[in-house]
């Protein structure tokens, strides 16, 4: 194992929208409870240039304020909140080259996946994170505290994998993970037990009883439309409006708190306008929009479905298909199993839909799955989509995808649209044709092992999604391309390798010839991975 030097090559976010790569940062000291990860690889994600753009206005650049002690904080050399300096990159692969004598779960030698959300670790709006208020791996070696990795129920947020697959195929599991964990994520088709219920009604709350009979809230806080203003600064976990008035709905959806649902109960009615919502929280905060046109909230809440999962059957529309993240979603609804569905993938851009058509269409054939492909911008979607997946993070987009949604629909509002976006929604054809609209944030670990098991069976294959690799002097080009869009899928950071700069796989014949020849009909592989590292 080779010696550990005393600095090493980092990305540094020092501010908003200000980077740093910095060819001196000492590498930090290891300590009982702590493990030097040296990093093999690391994507780039979008959501590092949204932590870019805010830096320490972000929520998982905050203090962490509950989950470990004060004195364990202050052990950990890379634990930088606020507007303290931070290396970004959540989604690596690394190998343990230290461990201190308390670290019980993890070894010298392991190879790991980290997955980045340490959801035990909270902060006053989110989540403590690995490349957030905790360094992340853009820099070839990151100290990482057990007590951060290993929850107190025992959950292990470092995933132990093997040698075989290249680093390139476990760091690309993170974002893979994020998609398969949209579609897993557990919705809640009830009143939150024990949670804080909010009816607002100016006559009956008609069929309140058998909304709560199964699952009591703690709290019913009962209101006419008129006293809405008294609940500024309250937030709750269900509310139940009788009503159809669009700016009673708008005021009213102010008070949701996270992963709370709002059902409207339209007794006939019909909403005279599109409705002003928040897409951003939809995604961010789990929120969710239902009703039902006859008096019962039970039958609101009925049709929400156990999860957003692909159903058979379903007329699938993946709108910004030929994007990274689309390519993923395709590429999943492909080589899911699910019998009789059919797939659309959108695009704006002709020579991205080619490519798109050309990585998935192996996978299609060989599963017997229809797949076709349209510029959205020449060629008008028809409705009738029971299943729509927007990866555009404009509120207008996926405004048009309930437009396009068939009844009994799910409609994922993948992209990451920030939250306090609204969007005018139609939210009378949402409640009339049964429109589930979710949104997730993130993965869980159970997400990560899912796709680690499918590369495992050779069901998906990771490179897929990779479309450039680069070093710490390419870093500033591969962030703009991901900031700009003008990349065609992921980008790969090797930080041991400080002067490559930005190269897409397809001018690697010209740059890298011995790297190409490793490529598998354009796509990265091990031996590539192997030839680039030397």
């Amino acid at each position: 194992m080779s010696q550990i030097p005393a600095l090493q090559h980092a990305i540094q976010i020092v501010g908003v929208d200000e980077i740093v790569v910095n060819d001196a940062k000492p590498v930090d000291p290891v300590g009982p409870h702590q493990m030097l990860l040296q990093v093999e690889s690391c994507g780039i994600c979008f959501s590092d240039t949204k932590l870019l753009h805010a830096f320490d206005s972000h929520p998982r650049k905050a203090e962490v304020v509950e989950g470990i002690s004060a004195e364990a904080l202050a052990e950990i050399p890379g634990y930088k909140p606020g507007s303290l300096p931070t290396v970004p990159g959540h989604e690596p692969v690394g190998r343990i080259v230290a461990a201190g004598d308390k670290v019980t779960h993890f070894k010298v030698g392991d190879r790991v996946l980290v997955q980045a959300d340490w959801k035990h670790l909270r902060t006053p709006k989110s989540n403590g994170a690995f490349g957030y208020n905790f360094e992340g791996a853009l820099q070839e070696y990151v100290v990482i505290d057990e007590r951060c990795v290993v929850s107190p129920s025992g959950e292990e947020f470092l995933i132990h994998v093997s040698d075989g697959p290249s680093a390139a195929a476990v760091g690309l599991i993170e974002p893979w993970a994020t998609v398969e964990g949209s579609y897993a994520w557990a919705e809640r088709n009830h009143v939150k037990d024990d949670g804080t219920l909010l009816v607002v009604t100016d006559g009956e709350a008609t069929g309140l009883a058998d909304l709560t009979a199964a699952h009591a809230p703690g709290e019913i806080v009962t209101i006419p439309a008129a006293d809405i203003a008294s609940m500024e600064g309250r937030t709750f976990d269900d509310i139940v409006y009788y009503g159809a008035d669009a700016a009673t709905i708008e005021s009213l959806a102010a008070l949701l708190g996270t992963r709370s649902v709002f059902c409207v109960v339209l007794g006939g009615a019909a909403i005279d306008r599109r409705v002003s919502l928040d897409i951003g929280r939809v995604h961010y905060d789990f929120i969710r929009f239902v009703g039902t046109t006859g008096d019962s909230p039970a039958d609101g809440y009925a049709w929400i479905p156990a999860n957003g999962d692909l159903r058979a059957g379903d007329n699938i529309a993946i709108m910004g298909a030929a994007g990274p993240m689309g390519l993923m979603h395709t590429m999943r609804a492909v080589t899911s199993g699910v019998p009789g569905i059919t797939v659309t993938g959108t695009d704006l851009n002709d020579d991205r839909l080619r490519h798109l058509a050309e990585t998935v269409a192996p996978a299609a054939a060989d599963r017997g799955v229809a797949v076709s492909y349209i510029n959205s911008g020449t060629t008008e979607l028809q409705p009738g989509y029971t299943h729509i997946s927007c990866m555009v993070p404009v509120p207008a987009v996926v405004s048009q995808a309930v437009d396009l949604a068939a009844e009994d629909s799910i409609l994922n509002a993948f992209a990451g649209i920030p939250a306090g976006t609204l969007g005018e929604f139609d939210l009378q054809g949402i409640i009339e044709r049964r429109i589930f609209m979710l949104g997730t944030s993130g993965s869980d670990v159970s997400d990560m092992r899912t796709v680690l098991d499918k590369i495992e069976k050779g069901i998906i294959d990771t490179h897929i999604s990779l479309d450039a690799v680069t070093g710490m002097a390419g870093f500033r080009d591969a962030i703009d391309s991901v900031i700009n869009r003008t990349s065609g899928g992921k980008i790969m950071v090797y930080p041991q390798l400080h002067d490559l700069p930005l190269t897409r796989l397809v001018d690697m014949p010209e740059k890298l010839p011995h790297v190409a020849a490793k490529l598998k009909d354009g796509i990265w592989t091990k031996e590539a991975e192997q030839a680039l590292l030397g």
